[in-house]
């Protein structure tokens, strides 16, 4: 059976504001008009992050607009949007949160075969010269399959 992708939002500053490690993939519980809304386009994952309360993971601030022919049965734009874990992924992401200082961030979100998904990373935060240097490294590269590139045409 072939798997239907359909990318909703993704989170393009997360891999030059963050190192990103330990990728994975978890379900998201939405309402009703939270669907609508998504299937729209109407999701920013900028300030999102995850959170880790008890045996439970949570999605915070990740705003999905309010879908409008919803009318008073609309969602909450900011709210908290449960993630759908494994128990020992939960204690893994906890552990880790709070031994090594780390946070989550969502990367995307995405409909997969009709179910709406999150891919989640633990981050830790870059320093301006961290992001300097990235920025050098990828510079070189580009030069350096520049060259590569004007050498193979003469």
């Amino acid at each position: 059976m072939e798997e239907k992708i359909k990318i909703l939002s993704d989170n393009r500053s997360a891999g030059h504001d963050y190192f990103l490690s330990d990728r994975t993939e978890a379900g998201l519980v939405l309402t009703g008009t939270e669907v609508k809304a998504a299937r729209a386009g109407m999701i920013q994952l900028k300030d999102a992050y995850g959170e880790v309360a008890g045996n439970e993971a949570w999605l915070v601030n990740a705003h999905i607009a309010q879908y409008m022919p919803g009318g008073p049965w609309n969602h909450e734009p900011l709210g908290e949007r449960k993630l759908l874990l494994h128990k020992r992924e939960i204690h893994k992401f906890s552990g880790r949160i709070e031994s090594k200082g780390l946070t989550v961030i969502p990367l995307r979100i995405y409909f997969r075969n009709g179910l709406a998904k999150v891919e989640i990373a633990l981050a830790q935060g870059k320093k301006s010269w961290d992001r300097r240097q990235d920025e050098r490294t990828k510079e070189a590269r580009r030069e350096a399959e520049q060259a590569l590139y004007r050498n193979r045409r003469r």
